[in-house]
This record gives C-alpha cells, structure tokens and sequence, in this order.
C-alpha cells in the first residue's frame, strides 16, 4: 500500500512536470509568433513613404519657392517620412530580442543602424520643411532653398539607400544563419546590398543621377528582401527550426 501511494504521487508529479513542460512550449510559440507578427507588420509599414516619390517633386523644381506650388504635399511627405523613421527603429527593437540569441554583436549593429538611419531622416525632412519657411523671403532664399533640397538628396543618399544596405547584410546574415524564415529571403537581401552599394557608389562618382532608372533599378533586390520578410513575418512567422524556442525555455 505505501509503495502504491508512492508510484501514484511519482505519476501525478510527472504528469504536471510534462504538463508544466507543455504550456511553457504554448507560451513560448505564443510570444514567438506575436514577435514575428510585430516585426512583420512595421516592415510592411516602412513602405509607407512611397507616396514622397511623388509628393516631393514640385519641390525639386528650381523655382519651388517662387511658384504657386502647394506646401502641403512637402508636409504630408514630411510626415510619412517621419512615421516611416519610427517604423524602421522599432523593427530593430521587436527583433533584436530574437536576433542576439544568433549573434548578439551584429544584432546591436543592425539596432544602431537603424537608429542613424531614422535620425538621418529626420534632419532630410528637417531641411525640407525649412525650404518651405523660406517661401516668404522670396527671390533672396531661392539659392538656400536649392541647396536644402539638394543636402535633402545628399542625406537621403545615406539614410534611404545606404544604410538599408548596411541593415540588409547585417540582418540577412543574421536570419541566414538562424534559419528564422526560408534562406532564399536573406539571400536576396545580402544580394541587395551589395547592388545597393554599388549604386550609391555610382551616385557619387557621377556615373548616373540619383533619381535615373538604374539607381532604382540598384534598390529593387532590397525593397523585395524588406517586403519579402514582412509578408513572410506577417503571414507565416518564425520557421521552427530558427531556434527561437530554446532548450532553457522548455525546460524551465
């Protein structure tokens, strides 16, 4: 009878130690996945600035300040841009919990990286809201107003073009070797890097303009890498054997 109550305490203890196991495997995928959704869901709103392609085109015209061209389109492009900084810091912040278990070095590298690009983005906007400031002086700011917008382009060389590709190799490399979503993904963004770079490089050297075609054409591998992983993050999640469930966390 003793030893019958003793296997039968020793079953129901095993019974909730397995118990236990599985809810913190619940609990873990659970946090898992609202991690990825996060992550994918502020990807996908990055892309929110597209529209500036557009709304920021009067402002290139040299007689910008002269003209009867609206100020507003120059604001909401300004705003956009502004969100889209913010957006851009917090994938960095929803993803470096998950990216240090890899590499906890390049993942502080892809967070600061993204903090520099956000804020290079916020002096870009700066100088542009300034240019519109400069519409009451008239005639004497019109040499100013060009060269903010053309410091705008200088700073969104940097922000929006080479740094995406700085975060591209940092990031790609990170998710390649954890697996966290299928390989082919962080293949095109390291691709995208190095395209992007040459680009950039081709820019400054005066090889072609910065808003030609083929400094687009440069951007194309990376914006589908982003775009790519906010689907991915959104839709799917992490893949299983990215290691985001650790061993540790079974067990505890």
């Amino acid at each position: 009878m003793y030893y019958s109550l003793i296997s039968a305490s020793n079953y129901h203890l095993n019974n909730n130690s397995i118990y236990q196991k599985g809810n913190n495997v619940i609990a873990s995928m659970t946090a898992s996945r609202k991690t990825s959704l996060s992550a994918g869901i502020l990807y996908l709103l990055t892309f929110i600035s597209i529209p500036t392609l557009s709304l920021y085109q009067e402002i290139h015209q040299p007689n910008f300040i002269l003209s009867a061209a609206p100020s507003s389109d120059v604001v909401i492009g300004g705003i956009l841009e502004l969100l889209m900084a913010l957006f851009c810091i917090g994938t960095a912040i929803v993803l470096f919990p998950v990216l240090k278990k890899q590499n906890e070095t390049l993942a502080l590298g892809f967070v600061a990286a993204r903090v520099l690009e956000a804020a290079l983005i916020f002096a870009g906007v700066a100088s542009l809201l300034t240019v519109l400031s400069l519409r009451s002086l008239g005639v004497e700011a019109q040499e100013m107003s060009q060269g903010l917008v053309m410091l705008y382009d200088r700073l969104f060389l940097i922000s929006q073009s080479f740094i995406p590709a700085v975060n591209g190799l940092l990031l790609g490399t990170l998710v390649y070797q954890s697996r966290l979503v299928p390989r082919i993904l962080p293949i095109i963004g390291i691709i995208g890097a190095f395209t992007l770079t040459a680009g950039d490089v081709a820019v400054l050297f005066g090889v072609f303009d910065q808003h030609a075609p083929l400094a687009g054409l440069s951007a194309v591998p990376i914006a589908l890498w982003e775009f790519s992983l906010g689907i991915y993050l959104t839709v799917k999640g992490f893949k299983d054997q990215g290691g985001l469930i650790s061993l540790d966390q079974i067990e505890a």
